[in-house]
């Protein structure tokens, strides 16, 4: 198997890219993040700054062998965060990109980029250490009517991802001036003709759902209301909650639907022995 580098901002980027398996393994290496096919964490560098490496695998070889015509995740991220600095949407910035191939099939793909290390996820930023934090109501609030600001000109740009939760919005201070806020998993993001309610409210489902562990039901509304430009009027609202409540148990639904799948096929149900007998009898 051989490294291609797919992109470098500059050469020592290159360089990081290239050995970006071995200095993973390093003990200048924290991960964050790693679950299933991803590995995720800070780099620290020789001259004491820090970038960000997100390692990506593919679950099986025939995943492997198709990754070269959907695009590898770091393709994907690439593509995502041309995406978003077009619509002037805060994301970290891609340093380099690189993919491990071998056999026409794309065994891991590396993005690199820069490390936030001033921001922190949303619930994490919002509640502070011991949710200390969380008991400002009126700092929370501007936390929230900012990200849901920002949603909503993510979807006005026609932008679209299906990984929309609070882990992945990061939030910081921004100098005593308000916060910042970036959004993550850039391979997500596509550009469609039209971002109509449908997908929007999906969005929206995925962070409530997320959200929803350190927020409370006015809270949830409020960022609802910032969403939307301002609270409808009351027979609106109502509406447009009680249609985000029917998508949710909706997908909800199907959620568990997927997940008792592989229990169904793993523990297939017996029949019980009264009514086998009294079929046969």
């Amino acid at each position: 198997m051989r490294t291609q580098v797919l992109y470098a901002r500059a050469p020592r980027w290159r360089e990081v890219a290239e050995h970006a398996e071995e200095l993973i393994g390093s003990p200048a290496f924290t991960p964050v993040k790693s679950e299933g096919r991803t590995l995720a964490g800070v780099l620290r560098l020789a001259d004491g700054s820090a970038v960000f490496i997100k390692r990506s695998a593919p679950t099986s070889w025939l995943r492997a062998a198709l990754m070269p015509i959907g695009g590898s995740p770091a393709q994907r991220a690439l593509k995502g965060a041309a995406l978003l600095d077009a619509a002037g949407i805060p994301h970290p910035s891609p340093l380099a990109a690189a993919e491990t191939v071998g056999r026409g099939a794309v065994h891991a793909s590396y993005l690199v980029s820069e490390a936030l290390l001033d921001g922190d996820t949303l619930s994490r930023f919002a509640l502070g250490p011991g949710q200390i934090k969380g008991r400002d109501a009126r700092r929370r609030r501007r936390i929230l009517d900012n990200v849901a600001r920002q949603v909503r000109r993510i979807h006005d740009a026609r932008l679209y991802t299906r990984d929309l939760q609070e882990t992945n919005v990061m939030v910081a201070d921004d100098e005593g001036q308000g916060f910042r806020v970036w959004f993550l998993d850039l391979e997500d993001f596509r550009r469609l003709r039209r971002v109509g309610w449908p997908r929007r409210a999906r969005n929206l489902i995925h962070l409530d759902r997320s959200i929803g562990r350190f927020l409370c039901r006015a809270a949830r509304l409020a960022f609802l209301y910032a969403y939307l430009g301002g609270k409808p009027e009351r027979a609106e609202a109502r509406k447009i909650v009680h249609q985000l409540l029917v998508l949710r148990e909706q997908m909800e639904r199907r959620h568990w639907r997927r997940a008792a799948r592989p229990l169904a096929t793993t523990h297939p149900p017996r029949t019980e022995a009264s009514g086998v007998d009294s079929v046969r009898g």
